[in-house]
């Protein structure tokens, strides 16, 4: 039944709604003025990819202190499908068209520099990154679906066996998974992108096989509801001990139109949970934040730059919904957020921060220094971990601030994280991350991940776009920024709350999986 459905929908979803609800603000347009910005974001982008082309080009990362490569994404070239769609939405369509050729040869049967693949970063570069690029160019080289239909052929073998739920880390040459555990965002991040993929093979079952997943984690009982623990066991099906899971959940209930209900509610439910136990405000500035919730039950003051792409979801979400409440709280989120890169000495935020509320600071055992004591009452959050690894959730939600209202300082915003940028990250070629934010003279990171290309790049390019262009009604973005389009939107996504299922913390010592962290060189 759910693969008849599936294909109902990816199919035939086109004719379903006639006006529906929006998440852009009607009639938006750039004010004049910023006109030279978007001059600016495209610049970053063609002096960062020019370099790519000329030192790493064909490699997952350029090294642009050393002018080495890097290639811990298997050595396909990362990079170069990450930009594919920037290229394309910058009108570089020569560049697009060199690295669609490129692409096009490449052999996938085995990873060029040998190692596990990651099924979730292949999934949202390669997958992500060739359907996009597929529909953005219009639909005018095949070449991409293929290529991405052959990936996503070897990315298949992780589920293993009967698993519903697939193991993460693949062997490419064998084609066998690591019988170890995976991350919630590692299952849960799969969805749109297969389903994509579906849509223009004629094959329901990378759709089918991926929701079914996600389904299978959205129906286990959490510590909070809607809130699932971040390990689960593809053996089991249990959870063995938040991220872009939770982001795929109301993404994956647009993009299919809430053929499935489960989807939008179970995104609802974690947001009511978020509100009502994580929802935090700092005693310096009232800057509003989502705690963490950690083993023990207890609540962590702590915050991530990852982790602020909460902001810009709920406002998807909350527009979506038509949900007031959710829209405003996510403004504030969006405010904590940028406050991170409003008060450091570079203006960019940094990796890991942590603050202060009104029922106390618990940052995971360790005790706040004279210093951080100092920055926190000034600014209303301290640092925790200093460095700026190119990340783009920041400026994510931003930009769908900017979509949702309207409001010129979200470009002003904008505007001075590309005047950060160009001040503070070049390197001997293109740009790189920093070693601590909040000091000038701290030094540079040497990597230059490949989502800058895919990510920061591109929401800084699209901020000060023509709105109408890739308009966040007409397409849905994955976690890797690569739109993918969307069918119209329904009059209503009305949600209900899950019941919550009784919740056993698991007897384990497990890791916990890192989600998209800095490649090891």
């Amino acid at each position: 039944m759910r693969l008849a459905r599936f294909s109902v929908f990816l199919l035939g979803a086109a004719s379903s709604a006639l006006a529906g609800v929006t998440v852009q603000k009607p009639g938006l347009t750039i004010p004049a003025e910023y006109t030279s910005q978007e001059t600016a974001a495209k610049q970053l982008f063609s002096t960062s990819y020019d370099a790519y082309k000329q030192f790493a080009w064909g490699h997952d990362d350029l090294l642009p202190v050393s002018l080495g490569v890097g290639d811990g994404l298997g050595g396909w070239g990362a990079s170069l499908v990450d930009a594919l769609g920037t290229l394309w939405i910058a009108g570089e369509t020569d560049e697009f068209e060199e690295a669609v050729n490129f692409i096009a040869n490449l052999d996938f049967s085995t990873p060029p520099v040998p190692q596990t693949i990651s099924v979730f970063e292949t999934t949202i570069r390669w997958v992500g990154g060739l359907v996009s690029a597929y529909e953005l160019s219009g639909e005018q080289y095949p070449i991409l679906i293929t290529k991405a239909k052959e990936v996503t052929d070897k990315l298949a073998f992780a589920f293993f066996g009967n698993n519903t739920i697939p193991f993460n880390q693949m062997d490419f040459t064998t084609n066998k998974p690591l019988n170890q555990t995976t991350n919630i965002a590692q299952i849960g991040t799969l969805s749109l992108e297969w389903g994509a993929l579906s849509k223009y093979t004629g094959n329901a079952t990378y759709g089918q096989l991926t929701e079914n997943a996600a389904i299978a984690v959205a129906e286990l009982a959490a510590p909070l509801p809607g809130l699932a623990p971040q390990v689960v066991d593809p053996n089991t099906g249990k959870f063995a001990d938040a991220d872009s899971y939770f982001e795929y959940l109301i993404k994956f209930g647009r993009y299919t139109n809430n053929a499935n209900p489960i989807f939008i509610d179970t995104w609802k439910t974690a947001v009511d949970s978020s509100i009502t136990h994580l929802l935090k405000t700092s005693t310096v500035g009232n800057f509003s934040y989502l705690a963490d919730f950690d083993d023990s039950g207890r609540i962590r003051h702590v915050g991530s730059h990852l982790a602020c792409f909460y902001a810009g979801n709920w406002l998807l979400g909350g527009q979506l919904l038509q949900n007031q409440t959710i829209i405003d709280i996510a403004l504030d989120l969006n405010e904590g957020c940028w406050n991170t890169y409003a008060s450091t000495a570079t203006g960019i935020g940094p990796e890991g921060f942590a603050f202060i509320s009104a029922d106390g600071n618990f940052t995971g055992g360790s005790s706040i220094s004279a210093s951080q004591l100092a920055f926190y009452n000034k600014h209303g959050y301290y640092i925790t971990s200093s460095d700026y690894i190119q990340r783009p959730e920041v400026l994510e939600s931003n930009f769908y601030a900017w979509r949702v209202t309207g409001d010129t300082k979200y470009l002003d915003r904008a505007a001075s994280a590309i005047a950060s940028f160009n001040k503070f990250l070049p390197a001997k070629v293109a740009f790189a991350g920093l070693n601590d934010v909040n000091n000038v003279n701290g030094g540079l990171i040497d990597d230059m991940e490949s989502f800058w290309f895919a990510e920061v790049l591109k929401y800084l390019v699209l901020t000060f776009d023509d709105p109408s262009h890739i308009s966040l009604d007409d397409y849905v973005f994955n976690t890797e920024c690569h739109p993918l389009k969307a069918p119209p939107a329904l009059d209503s996504y009305a949600a209900k709350l899950v019941p919550a299922k009784k919740y056993t913390p698991p007897a384990t010592t497990a890791p916990r999986p890192a989600v998209s962290p800095r490649p090891q060189q």
